[in-house]
Protein backbone atom coordinates (compact mmCIF):
# COMPACT_ATOMS: atom_id res chain seq x y z
CA UNK A 1 0.00 0.00 0.00
CA UNK A 2 1.13 3.52 -0.84
CA UNK A 3 2.02 5.44 2.30
CA UNK A 4 0.93 8.72 0.67
CA UNK A 5 -2.52 7.25 0.01
CA UNK A 6 -2.75 6.02 3.61
CA UNK A 7 -1.78 9.49 4.83
CA UNK A 8 -4.60 11.00 2.73
CA UNK A 9 -7.04 8.37 4.05
CA UNK A 10 -6.05 9.19 7.64
CA UNK A 11 -6.41 12.93 7.02
CA UNK A 12 -9.93 12.51 5.60
CA UNK A 13 -10.91 10.56 8.72
CA UNK A 14 -9.32 12.95 11.20
CA UNK A 15 -10.52 16.11 9.43
CA UNK A 16 -14.05 14.74 8.94
CA UNK A 17 -14.15 15.23 5.20
CA UNK A 18 -12.32 15.83 1.95
CA UNK A 19 -12.42 19.65 2.04
CA UNK A 20 -10.63 20.05 5.36
CA UNK A 21 -8.24 17.18 4.59
CA UNK A 22 -7.25 18.82 1.30
CA UNK A 23 -6.58 22.11 3.09
CA UNK A 24 -4.46 20.41 5.76
CA UNK A 25 -2.46 18.47 3.15
CA UNK A 26 -2.16 21.43 0.75
CA UNK A 27 -3.81 19.44 -2.04
CA UNK A 28 -6.78 20.14 -4.27
CA UNK A 29 -10.00 18.34 -3.34
CA UNK A 30 -10.16 16.43 -6.62
CA UNK A 31 -6.71 14.94 -5.95
CA UNK A 32 -7.76 13.79 -2.46
CA UNK A 33 -10.95 12.23 -3.85
CA UNK A 34 -9.02 10.49 -6.63
CA UNK A 35 -6.42 9.03 -4.25
CA UNK A 36 -9.15 7.67 -1.96
CA UNK A 37 -10.87 6.02 -4.96
CA UNK A 38 -7.55 4.53 -6.08
CA UNK A 39 -6.95 3.12 -2.61
CA UNK A 40 -10.46 1.62 -2.58
CA UNK A 41 -9.84 0.03 -5.99
CA UNK A 42 -6.51 -1.37 -4.82
CA UNK A 43 -8.13 -2.89 -1.71
CA UNK A 44 -11.27 -4.00 -3.52
CA UNK A 45 -13.68 -2.44 -1.03
CA UNK A 46 -15.31 0.88 -0.15
CA UNK A 47 -13.74 2.78 2.72
CA UNK A 48 -16.35 5.54 3.01
CA UNK A 49 -20.07 5.96 2.39
CA UNK A 50 -21.80 9.31 2.06
CA UNK A 51 -24.41 10.20 4.68
CA UNK A 52 -25.90 13.46 3.46
CA UNK A 53 -22.93 15.82 3.33
CA UNK A 54 -20.78 13.66 5.61
CA UNK A 55 -18.38 10.86 4.81
CA UNK A 56 -18.75 7.90 7.17
CA UNK A 57 -16.26 5.06 7.52
CA UNK A 58 -17.46 1.66 6.35
CA UNK A 59 -16.58 -1.43 8.43
CA UNK A 60 -13.65 -1.95 6.06
CA UNK A 61 -12.53 1.63 6.67
CA UNK A 62 -12.78 1.09 10.43
CA UNK A 63 -10.59 -1.99 10.06
CA UNK A 64 -8.01 -0.21 7.92
CA UNK A 65 -7.62 2.89 10.12
CA UNK A 66 -5.54 1.39 12.96
CA UNK A 67 -3.32 -0.40 10.43
CA UNK A 68 -2.82 2.88 8.56
CA UNK A 69 -1.91 4.62 11.82
CA UNK A 70 0.63 1.91 12.65
CA UNK A 71 2.17 1.85 9.16
CA UNK A 72 2.53 5.64 9.07
CA UNK A 73 3.95 5.69 12.59
CA UNK A 74 6.48 3.01 11.65
CA UNK A 75 7.48 4.97 8.54
CA UNK A 76 8.00 8.09 10.69
CA UNK A 77 10.07 6.05 13.12
CA UNK A 78 12.25 4.74 10.27
CA UNK A 79 12.84 8.26 8.97
CA UNK A 80 13.74 9.47 12.46
CA UNK A 81 16.09 6.52 12.97
CA UNK A 82 18.03 7.52 9.86
CA UNK A 83 18.30 11.08 11.14
CA UNK A 84 18.81 10.26 14.80
CA UNK A 85 21.38 13.02 15.22
CA UNK A 86 19.00 15.83 14.20
CA UNK A 87 15.41 16.09 15.48
CA UNK A 88 13.03 16.98 12.65
CA UNK A 89 9.64 16.16 11.18
CA UNK A 90 6.21 16.01 12.82
CA UNK A 91 5.73 15.37 16.53
CA UNK A 92 2.13 15.10 17.74
CA UNK A 93 1.97 15.72 21.50
CA UNK A 94 -1.10 15.45 23.70
CA UNK A 95 -1.33 17.15 27.08
CA UNK A 96 -3.72 17.93 29.88
CA UNK A 97 -5.04 21.49 29.84
CA UNK A 98 -3.45 22.22 33.22
CA UNK A 99 -0.01 21.12 32.00
CA UNK A 100 -0.34 23.12 28.78
CA UNK A 101 -1.10 26.25 30.80
CA UNK A 102 1.33 25.95 33.70
CA UNK A 103 4.27 23.81 32.65
CA UNK A 104 4.73 23.88 28.89
CA UNK A 105 5.07 27.51 27.72
CA UNK A 106 8.70 27.95 28.78
CA UNK A 107 9.62 24.38 27.78
CA UNK A 108 8.11 24.64 24.30
CA UNK A 109 9.62 28.07 23.67
CA UNK A 110 13.06 26.64 24.42
CA UNK A 111 12.34 23.53 22.36
CA UNK A 112 11.24 25.51 19.28
CA UNK A 113 14.34 27.69 19.47
CA UNK A 114 16.64 24.68 19.69
CA UNK A 115 14.88 22.42 17.17
CA UNK A 116 13.09 24.59 14.57
CA UNK A 117 12.87 21.69 12.10
CA UNK A 118 10.37 19.87 14.33
CA UNK A 119 6.70 20.60 13.53
CA UNK A 120 5.13 20.17 16.96
CA UNK A 121 1.36 19.61 17.00
CA UNK A 122 -0.23 20.13 20.42
CA UNK A 123 -3.66 18.85 21.47
CA UNK A 124 -5.33 18.83 24.90
CA UNK A 125 -7.59 16.31 26.60
CA UNK A 126 -8.19 14.33 29.76
CA UNK A 127 -5.70 11.71 30.89
CA UNK A 128 -8.00 8.86 29.86
CA UNK A 129 -8.55 10.30 26.39
CA UNK A 130 -4.84 10.96 25.84
CA UNK A 131 -3.80 7.45 26.88
CA UNK A 132 -6.21 5.99 24.33
CA UNK A 133 -4.96 8.32 21.60
CA UNK A 134 -1.37 7.17 22.19
CA UNK A 135 -2.54 3.55 22.22
CA UNK A 136 -4.23 4.05 18.83
CA UNK A 137 -1.20 5.82 17.26
CA UNK A 138 -3.25 9.03 16.88
CA UNK A 139 -0.55 11.01 18.70
CA UNK A 140 3.12 10.23 19.28
CA UNK A 141 3.26 10.95 23.01
CA UNK A 142 1.28 12.56 25.82
CA UNK A 143 1.70 14.27 29.16
CA UNK A 144 -0.76 12.64 31.54
CA UNK A 145 -1.37 12.44 35.27
CA UNK A 146 -0.60 9.07 36.79
CA UNK A 147 -4.05 7.42 37.00
CA UNK A 148 -5.06 6.59 40.59
CA UNK A 149 -5.22 2.85 39.87
CA UNK A 150 -1.59 2.95 38.66
CA UNK A 151 -0.47 5.09 41.58
CA UNK A 152 -1.55 2.30 43.92
CA UNK A 153 0.79 -0.05 42.00
CA UNK A 154 3.81 2.25 42.07
CA UNK A 155 2.84 4.46 39.12
CA UNK A 156 4.40 2.30 36.39
CA UNK A 157 2.72 2.11 32.97
CA UNK A 158 2.75 -1.38 31.47
CA UNK A 159 2.48 -2.61 27.91
CA UNK A 160 2.26 -1.16 25.35
CA UNK A 161 3.67 2.04 26.89
CA UNK A 162 6.93 3.48 28.07
CA UNK A 163 6.88 6.43 30.44
CA UNK A 164 9.03 8.82 32.44
CA UNK A 165 7.88 11.14 35.28
CA UNK A 166 8.57 14.78 34.39
CA UNK A 167 6.61 16.89 36.91
CA UNK A 168 5.02 16.47 40.33
CA UNK A 169 1.80 18.38 40.90
CA UNK A 170 0.34 19.36 44.27
CA UNK A 171 -3.43 19.00 44.15
CA UNK A 172 -5.44 21.21 46.50
CA UNK A 173 -9.14 21.38 47.31
CA UNK A 174 -10.96 24.62 46.58
CA UNK A 175 -13.89 25.77 48.69
CA UNK A 176 -15.72 29.10 49.05
CA UNK A 177 -14.17 31.57 51.50
CA UNK A 178 -15.06 30.92 55.11
CA UNK A 179 -15.42 27.14 54.73
CA UNK A 180 -14.26 25.19 57.77
CA UNK A 181 -10.90 23.35 57.61
CA UNK A 182 -11.00 20.06 55.68
CA UNK A 183 -9.27 17.04 57.19
CA UNK A 184 -11.48 14.39 55.60
CA UNK A 185 -14.29 14.23 53.07
CA UNK A 186 -16.79 14.43 55.94
CA UNK A 187 -15.68 18.01 56.64
CA UNK A 188 -16.97 19.20 53.25
CA UNK A 189 -20.10 21.29 53.74
CA UNK A 190 -21.18 21.44 50.07
CA UNK A 191 -22.73 18.50 48.26
CA UNK A 192 -21.57 19.35 44.71
CA UNK A 193 -18.18 18.43 43.25
CA UNK A 194 -17.10 20.64 40.33
CA UNK A 195 -14.75 18.78 37.99
CA UNK A 196 -13.73 17.94 34.45
CA UNK A 197 -15.46 15.12 32.58
CA UNK A 198 -14.82 11.43 33.24
CA UNK A 199 -11.30 10.49 32.19
CA UNK A 200 -9.73 13.30 34.24
CA UNK A 201 -7.23 11.64 36.58
CA UNK A 202 -7.52 14.43 39.16
CA UNK A 203 -11.26 13.83 39.35
CA UNK A 204 -10.50 10.13 39.85
CA UNK A 205 -8.28 10.93 42.86
CA UNK A 206 -10.87 13.05 44.65
CA UNK A 207 -13.69 10.59 43.93
CA UNK A 208 -11.59 7.80 45.46
CA UNK A 209 -10.92 10.07 48.45
CA UNK A 210 -14.65 10.52 48.92
CA UNK A 211 -15.18 6.76 48.61
CA UNK A 212 -12.51 5.99 51.22
CA UNK A 213 -14.61 7.98 53.71
CA UNK A 214 -17.77 6.12 52.76
CA UNK A 215 -19.48 9.04 51.04
CA UNK A 216 -19.96 10.40 47.55
CA UNK A 217 -20.84 13.82 46.12
CA UNK A 218 -24.57 14.30 45.66
CA UNK A 219 -23.90 15.94 42.29
CA UNK A 220 -20.98 16.45 39.91
CA UNK A 221 -20.96 19.64 37.86
CA UNK A 222 -18.74 19.07 34.81
CA UNK A 223 -16.93 22.11 33.39
CA UNK A 224 -14.22 22.46 30.76
CA UNK A 225 -11.79 25.02 32.19
CA UNK A 226 -10.15 25.88 35.50
CA UNK A 227 -11.22 29.53 35.19
CA UNK A 228 -14.85 28.40 35.15
CA UNK A 229 -14.27 25.93 38.00
CA UNK A 230 -12.68 28.58 40.26
CA UNK A 231 -15.48 31.04 39.49
CA UNK A 232 -18.18 28.49 40.37
CA UNK A 233 -16.46 27.56 43.63
CA UNK A 234 -16.15 31.25 44.54
CA UNK A 235 -19.87 31.67 43.90
CA UNK A 236 -20.65 28.85 46.36
CA UNK A 237 -21.74 26.26 43.78
CA UNK A 238 -19.55 23.49 45.19
CA UNK A 239 -15.97 22.34 45.82
CA UNK A 240 -13.24 21.27 43.41
CA UNK A 241 -9.65 20.05 43.15
CA UNK A 242 -6.97 21.63 40.98
CA UNK A 243 -3.15 21.63 40.64
CA UNK A 244 -1.58 24.42 42.66
CA UNK A 245 0.61 25.33 39.67
CA UNK A 246 -2.51 26.29 37.66
CA UNK A 247 -3.97 28.38 40.47
CA UNK A 248 -0.70 30.28 40.72
CA UNK A 249 -1.29 31.47 37.14
CA UNK A 250 -4.47 33.30 38.23
CA UNK A 251 -3.21 36.46 39.99
CA UNK A 252 -6.03 37.54 42.28
CA UNK A 253 -8.19 34.75 40.88
CA UNK A 254 -8.12 32.70 44.07
CA UNK A 255 -8.87 35.55 46.49
CA UNK A 256 -12.49 34.44 46.78
CA UNK A 257 -11.74 30.77 47.49
CA UNK A 258 -9.92 28.88 50.22
CA UNK A 259 -7.30 26.25 49.38
CA UNK A 260 -7.02 23.10 51.48
CA UNK A 261 -4.08 20.70 51.38
CA UNK A 262 -4.82 17.10 50.43
CA UNK A 263 -1.56 15.82 51.91
CA UNK A 264 -0.06 12.73 50.29
CA UNK A 265 -3.17 12.24 48.16
CA UNK A 266 -2.38 15.54 46.44
CA UNK A 267 1.12 14.57 45.23
CA UNK A 268 0.51 13.37 41.67
CA UNK A 269 3.19 12.74 39.03
CA UNK A 270 2.76 13.94 35.47
CA UNK A 271 4.34 11.43 33.10
CA UNK A 272 5.42 11.59 29.47
CA UNK A 273 4.15 8.41 27.81
CA UNK A 274 4.69 6.92 24.34
CA UNK A 275 4.20 3.54 22.70
CA UNK A 276 6.98 1.08 23.40
CA UNK A 277 9.37 0.95 20.45
CA UNK A 278 7.98 4.14 18.92
CA UNK A 279 10.70 6.63 19.83
CA UNK A 280 12.31 9.34 17.74
CA UNK A 281 15.00 11.99 17.91
CA UNK A 282 12.29 14.68 18.17
CA UNK A 283 10.61 12.90 21.08
CA UNK A 284 13.95 12.27 22.79
CA UNK A 285 14.76 15.98 22.53
CA UNK A 286 11.36 16.84 24.04
CA UNK A 287 11.93 14.42 26.93
CA UNK A 288 15.29 16.07 27.60
CA UNK A 289 13.68 19.54 27.54
CA UNK A 290 10.92 18.45 29.95
CA UNK A 291 13.46 17.10 32.45
CA UNK A 292 15.60 20.26 32.42
CA UNK A 293 15.02 22.60 35.39
CA UNK A 294 12.86 25.63 34.57
CA UNK A 295 14.48 28.95 35.58
CA UNK A 296 12.91 30.50 38.66
CA UNK A 297 10.23 33.11 37.94
CA UNK A 298 10.84 36.77 38.90
CA UNK A 299 9.41 37.76 42.25
CA UNK A 300 5.74 38.66 42.07
CA UNK A 301 5.12 36.98 38.73
CA UNK A 302 2.63 34.22 37.98
CA UNK A 303 5.06 32.12 35.99
CA UNK A 304 5.45 28.36 35.96
CA UNK A 305 6.63 26.67 39.15
CA UNK A 306 9.83 24.71 39.00
CA UNK A 307 9.38 20.95 38.59
CA UNK A 308 10.04 18.92 41.73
Amino acid sequence: MDLAALNIFRAVVHENGVTRAAAKLNRVQSNVTMRIKQLEEQLGTELFVRDGRRLVLTPAGETLLPYAERLLALADEARHALRADRPSGRLALGTMESTAASRLPAVLARYHQQWPEVALELTTGTTGCLIERVRKFEIDAALVATPPELAEQGGAFGEPFEAVPVFREALVMLTPRGHRPIRSARDIALATLIAFEHGCAYRGYVERWYAEHGIRPARVLELGSYHAIVACVAAGAGVAVAPRSVLDLLPGGTNEVTLHSLGELGAVDTQLIWRRGHFSAALNALRTALLEPVPAAPAGSAAVLQPT
